[in-house]
């Protein structure tokens, strides 16, 4: 059997691989994307509709340098694109004044600069009526915050990447990875390649890609809602409504605008929790129980939203690491894999900065970005 060879394979084309496969052929790398499924799949994390971009983001001020790189880069990529996708609408992130949020809201914009105000109870709901928060509420608005469109991000960056000379391979199952003397071997359920660097961006699935490196990431299953406000929808879009994440009654609730206008609906989710789930088994249907969850966090605090009709639902999954952050980096001693993945629900709003680091350390072996935060090795004793 004859071995095609790569610079570069990238296993597992969401939003992370997408973007890395991107960044890599722009900087003229031989680049292989390998994806188990079709493109832009919803079997993973990268669908939904609609994910939130913060800049005075509420998981601390480590995180804000990237996502200034990242939203530089986004402008880019709809430049070259020609689509807008960055959706600018404003953000709030509500809840107790001395609970999990708010004080990591407060610290990351007021250490990194950023704009922001500090609202009471009643200025939330006098800017934004359709939020009816207890009076012990607060909230951080971040008015450069608002949403991309998860579908339409990975599309781009797929399309991008292969106008730069990328070779994209879908429905093609990789089944080992192998670092060799030479380089990394990678067998797939139809061929065999070797490559200089191989990065896995494969979710849920990376551990078992990576059998030996004893990963740190559970899987979690995580549910999507969409509802048709009582009252009026025009009151829940976008320039009307902003980007919401609230901790309040044991849990983080999130929503979003009405991303795709009068036509679609509402989303709202949890993003705290969640059941622990095989990614190749995962349960796909909502039960009435998870809708009544999220329509009684809703009720008390958007109550339009709260009691209005569901409409739809759908399934994704976090690939969870123990303290949250990402793991992106070298994940073995001679450097040629790299992992990019345990994105723990909150990555895609980095994606072209996260592209950008991985392709400058195939290249480069180092990146302009400070990663510490995401090392895959500060697990490893």
């Amino acid at each position: 059997m004859r071995t095609e060879s790569y610079d570069v394979v990238v296993v597992g084309l969401g939003g992370v691989g997408s973007a890395a496969a991107r960044s890599l052929a722009v900087s003229g790398k031989r680049v292989l994307g390998l994806e188990r499924f079709g493109p832009v799949h919803n079997l993973g994390a990268s669908h939904g509709e609609s994910r939130g971009v913060w800049q005075a983001y509420f998981m601390g001020p480590g995180y804000v340098p990237l996502l200034r790189r990242a939203r530089t880069l986004w402008s880019e990529l709809e430049e070259e694109s020609g689509e807008r996708l960055f959706h600018q609408t404003g953000g709030m992130c509500l809840g107790p004044a001395e609970g999990e949020l708010i004080p990591a809201a407060r610290a990351s914009a007021e250490q990194c600069g950023l704009p922001h105000e500090y609202w009471t109870a009643d200025q939330v709901h006098a800017h934004y009526p359709q939020f009816t928060p207890a009076d012990d509420c607060v909230a951080v608005y971040d008015p450069e915050s608002g949403y991309v469109q998860p579908e339409q991000t990975v599309r781009v960056q797929l399309g991008l990447a292969g106008k730069h000379g990328a070779e994209l391979h879908f429905d093609e199952q990789v089944l080992e990875i192998t670092e060799t003397s030479g380089g990394v071997r990678i067998r797939t359920d139809r061929t065999v390649y070797h490559a200089e660097h191989v990065v896995v961006s494969a979710g849920c699935w990376a551990p078992g890609l990576l059998p030996g490196m004893a990963i740190p990431i559970s899987v979690l299953r995580k549910v999507m809602l969409w509802f048709e406000p009582e009252g009026d929808m025009a009151d829940f879009l976008p320039g009307r409504f902003p980007y919401w994440i609230w901790e309040g009654g044991g849990m983080i609730g999130y929503g979003h605008p009405a991303a795709n206008g009068t036509h679609g609906g509402v989303k709202a989710g949890v993003h705290s929790g969640g059941t622990p789930a095989d990614p190749d088994s995962v349960e796909r249907f909502v039960n009435q129980q998870e809708v009544q969850e999220i329509q009684s966090f809703l009720r008390d605090r958007i109550p339009g939203l709260g009691r209005g009709r569901y409409r739809q639902s759908a399934v994704c999954l976090y690939d969870n690491t123990p303290d949250q952050a990402f793991l992106i980096g070298p994940a073995s001693d001679e450097g040629r894999i790299l992992l990019a993945a345990g994105t723990s629900g909150h990555a895609f709003k980095f994606l072209p900065a996260i592209g950008e680091a991985l392709a400058e350390l195939v290249t480069d072996g180092r990146t302009r970005q400070d990663l510490s935060l995401f090392a895959p090795g500060r697990f490893t004793p």
